[in-house]
């Protein structure tokens, strides 16, 4: 039997298995001092089936042992004295199996906590580690965009078609034409996106004031010199006029006048740096319209003028109130003159309408007002009675203008009878006369000054009246 025992514990050793000094005497004695059995009594008393079972017992409890006790030894580097804690009292808080500790209890691994102590449910995580802001993820079912502070949300205008460039751009223009500021204007612009039809900007504003007024016109050069440079090219200025030439055929229908005053644009323009200097001389020689070539040949001429640049400042004239007051004055004086030779009421409404001052129709009532007190006879209180009743019909002359300007001369008569002595008679007649047909109100006849204070012959003429 001692002779299987040391077999036994030669294989253990062969197949890597050290023992302690423990597990030798734990090997070399395998009974304990119960169990131990006179080697005589069992040789004597036991049959041989019995004597092999009882060896092979033995050596099965012997094998336990030494695998307990090699278990234990194995993790005597992780424990702080083990031998010392495996002899301690186990009813001791030292000896008890601790539940909440990470480290492993099968006896396997170095001891060290599990995932470096950052793992387990509800843990942050190992110590001194730093998480950076993640970016949220949209397809998070947990995202909350409202959640996520301010949100920059970028406008995406889409581009302006070509067809719907007419419907946006011409109610821009035409706001213009009233208010005049250049800066709303691209302000405006701005805010659409035009893409690669921008070009037709110039061309779209230059046709509106092709069938508008002279200030029109003006205010829309004006809008092309602060529109160069800032919004378009002087590339896509000759682009824009290119194609208002060759739409000269169609342009010429509403506007017969459209190539001479394209040419007064064309001109303009390169006068104020719109268009380059050289613009007319890609046309020489390649253009086969009739009327493009009339419009070329216009700002030929004026761009050949001395001093030409002065000139074209006021190629279109200086439109309505910012004309001086003289000047108007005089423009008004002109058309009655040429009213009274000619009686065409018509002219003078279309001049008058030119001028375009509103706001200053008062003086053209007074002036008229003037030159039947100057006048000799009833021609010129009737033809002037015709042409403010006309103007009074057609609204041109307003109920506030009339009275204003008929107020004027009561104001005045007492100077203007210096000139004419005839003037309060005269001016009770024309009253009289423009009440019957309507052109003023009873109230202003009212108001109209009677004759001067009555002079006597002398202080003993006995009250004579002089004639």
């Amino acid at each position: 039997m001692a002779t299987q025992v040391d077999a036994w514990s030669t294989a253990v050793q062969a197949e890597g298995i050290l023992p302690s000094e423990d597990n030798r005497a734990a090997v070399s004695s395998p009974y304990s001092d119960d169990e131990a059995l006179n080697e005589a009594e069992v040789n004597g008393n036991w049959t041989p089936q019995e004597k092999a079972l009882h060896e092979a017992r033995l050596k099965a409890k012997a094998k336990r042992r030494l695998r307990r006790s090699s278990s234990r030894n194995s993790t005597s580097d992780s424990f702080s004295e083990s031998k010392d804690s495996a002899g301690g009292d186990p009813n001791s808080p030292k000896g008890k199996v601790n539940t909440n500790d990470r480290k492993s209890r099968t006896g396997k691994g170095r001891g060290l906590p599990k995932k470096g102590g950052a793992g387990g449910k509800g843990v942050w995580g190992a110590a001194g580690m730093v998480y950076e802001d993640e970016e949220p993820d949209i397809q998070d079912p947990n995202y909350d965009e409202s959640a996520q502070g301010d949100t920059v949300y970028e406008k995406i205008v889409p581009e302006v078609d070509e067809k719907e460039m007419e419907k946006m751009v011409n109610p821009i223009v035409q706001e213009y034409f009233e208010h005049g500021d250049t800066k709303e204007v691209q302000m405006l612009l701005k805010e659409l996106n035009l893409g690669s039809h921008k070009y037709e900007v110039s061309s779209l504003a230059v046709s509106l004031s092709l069938e508008g007024k002279a200030s029109h016109r003006e205010l829309t050069s004006r809008l092309l010199s602060d529109l160069s440079g800032k919004m378009l090219s002087q590339g896509e200025m000759g682009r824009a006029f290119d194609k208002m030439l060759k739409d000269l055929p169609d342009l010429i229908l509403d506007t017969p006048d459209a190539p001479q005053m394209l040419g007064q644009f064309i001109a303009r323009a390169i006068a104020d740096h719109v268009l380059p200097m050289n613009f007319l001389d890609c046309y020489k020689g390649k253009v086969d319209c009739d009327h493009a070539r009339v419009a070329l040949d216009r700002a030929a001429v004026l761009l050949s003028m001395k001093r030409e640049m002065v000139r074209l400042d006021n190629v279109w004239g200086v439109g309505g109130g910012l004309r001086p007051v003289k000047h108007l004055v005089k423009e008004m004086n002109l058309l009655l003159k040429e009213y009274l030779i000619s009686g065409d009421v018509s002219e003078a409404e279309h001049c008058l309408r030119d001028l375009e001052v509103p706001h200053f129709h008062h003086e053209l009532v007074y002036e008229a007002i003037v030159m039947v007190l100057e006048s000799t006879g009833d021609t010129a209180s009737h033809m002037m009675m015709k042409l403010l009743q006309s103007l009074w019909k057609t609204g041109l002359i307003t109920v506030d203008q009339m009275n204003r300007g008929f107020q004027r001369v009561y104001d005045e008569l007492p100077e203007i009878s210096l000139d004419a002595p005839h003037a309060h008679t005269i001016m009770e007649t024309f009253v009289d006369l423009c009440f019957q047909e309507s052109v003023i109100t009873k109230q202003l006849r009212d108001t109209c000054p009677s004759r001067g204070r009555k002079r006597f012959v002398s202080e003993g003429d006995g009250g004579l009246i002089k004639n």
